[in-house]
């Protein structure tokens, strides 16, 4: 929402018509980020650059959970069949020793950036790239007045 209405509203009216918005359809998206950056040098604004790092480091932090995970899967299932197998939708207990994740990711980067509570872990995956895209949509805003 930050996002769609920094550039669909916010800078239009800094700058003072509609028309300076970015249009729909992906030519006329591709045409508005070449004329920004023409007149603002987006690329060099420290807001852009942490949403990109926001967008890009989320992006890495959810596939190295998902490495982890994968890991780390409790077996439930006999060698012949898929671990998947033993996850029925639904369950209440986990599939994954996170206390296991938590002790190997410790030891690959350091202890204290291994989180050890799965709801904080969860919150931050989902908190990092929000965050980055409301840091680029603060950029954009002020590149409008």
């Amino acid at each position: 929402v930050a996002a769609a209405s920094a550039v669909f509203l916010v800078y239009p009216i800094g700058q003072g018509s509609f028309s300076d918005g970015m249009p729909l359809g992906i030519s006329g998206t591709f045409n508005f980020m070449i004329v920004f950056q023409a007149e603002h040098n987006i690329l060099m604004h420290p807001f852009h650059m942490a949403g990109v790092a926001g967008v890009f480091g989320g992006s890495l932090f959810s596939a190295m959970h998902g490495s982890l995970v994968t890991s780390s899967l409790i077996r439930e299932t006999s060698e012949v069949e898929s671990v998947n197998y033993g996850y029925k939708f639904g369950q209440e207990e986990e599939t994954y020793n996170i206390v296991a994740a938590h002790g190997y990711f410790g030891r690959l980067i350091f202890q204290y950036a291994s989180f050890n509570n799965s709801r904080a872990l969860h919150f931050f995956l989902a908190a990092w790239p929000v965050v980055g895209i409301w840091l680029t949509s603060l950029g954009v805003s002020t590149m409008a007045f």
